[in-house]
């Protein structure tokens, strides 16, 4: 019967024209080499060498195994040598599917932010190399981060596209997904320089009515949780402008166009600038959460299982 190492032997035979190099090559002994190839001709029923005391060269059969042989090994060897560099994190590529909050809020500073990027039909694409932590650590190792929603990036997930997510609560999966809090974090209602008053004391949530709200669409996490919030105080939310991504409400409310809600730890330097205000409620806004979300079912190269580790790690 044939075997693969009767093949990697005949190329290694061929190669050098010699036994006795191959032999040295493969750390074996010549004996096994000749019995090999001798078995390899019985097999294949023709010659594959003609042996001189200058060595051996093959045969016309021989050079047409050869030529077959040749780049089946060398792509074998290719495909051996990337997974040693994978497994040893010389390389290898992570894709994350993220929502906008969780990567500037949390993700980007657990990688050092050093962002190539690119915009893909729709979604924006982040090519990433970090310059400190993971990065330094396996600086051949890739990142792409898909800025998604929240839905998206699970849908991605559960898709196959990505190695794993990281999105912002409400998160709903389905098995065989599995949800892994991983950061707290707080919104604040903040307003601009027009409702500067507002900051002065604590209101109740129906006291603010009347005032436009500026929010995120419909069909997102974050809309859904605060009208669940302003539905726990018997009042509606009916936001007057609705914004297609979270960054987008900071300038919207510095602009006083309206007030909402935005991630306290990204309102800082606007707070200190004062170019917008924080306006206290009776009524704590619902406490929101940076998730993982992984598929244990999908296969994980070993960079990704390293970054997942280092991600639960600061849990």
């Amino acid at each position: 019967m044939i075997t693969y190492d009767y093949y990697r032997i005949f190329y290694f035979v061929a190669q050098y024209h010699s036994f006795t190099k191959a032999a040295e090559i493969l750390k074996n002994n010549q004996p096994n080499i000749t019995r090999c190839m001798n078995n390899l001709e019985s097999e294949l029923g023709c010659k594959l060498f003609i042996r001189s005391h200058q060595g051996v060269t093959l045969t016309a059969e021989g050079e047409k195994v050869y030529e077959r042989v040749a780049v089946a090994y060398e792509q074998l060897r290719t495909v051996e040598e990337e997974l040693a560099l994978e497994r040893s994190l010389e390389s290898g590529l992570i894709t994350i599917g993220a929502s906008e909050t969780a990567l500037r809020l949390m993700l980007l500073s657990r990688l050092d932010e050093e962002l190539v990027h690119e915009k893909a039909l729709k979604i924006s694409a982040f090519e990433t190399q970090t310059k400190e932590h993971f990065h330094t650590r396996y600086p051949h190792v890739r990142l792409r981060i898909s800025n998604h929603s929240t839905p998206q990036a699970i849908q991605a997930l559960e898709n196959g596209l990505v190695d794993f997510a990281v999105v912002t609560s409400p998160v709903e999966i389905r098995k065989p997904l599995h949800k892994i809090p991983i950061f707290p974090f707080q919104e604040i209602l903040i307003g601009g320089s027009k409702y500067a008053s507002l900051s002065a004391e604590p209101h109740h949530l129906g006291e603010l009515s009347e005032y436009p709200f500026i929010s995120l669409a419909k069909d997102t996490g974050t809309r859904e949780l605060y009208a669940e919030y302003f539905l726990n105080h018997s009042l509606a939310f009916h936001p007057d402008m609705e914004a297609a991504t979270t960054d987008q409400i900071l300038p919207m409310v510095e602009y006083n166009l309206g007030i909402g809600f935005y991630p306290e730890e990204l309102a800082r330097d606007a707070l200190k600038s004062r170019t917008v205000c924080r306006i206290p409620l009776i009524e704590e806004a619902p406490k929101r959460e940076i998730c993982l979300i992984i598929n244990p079912r999908q296969h994980q190269n070993a960079a990704a299982k390293e970054l997942i580790g280092e991600l639960l790690e600061r849990v």
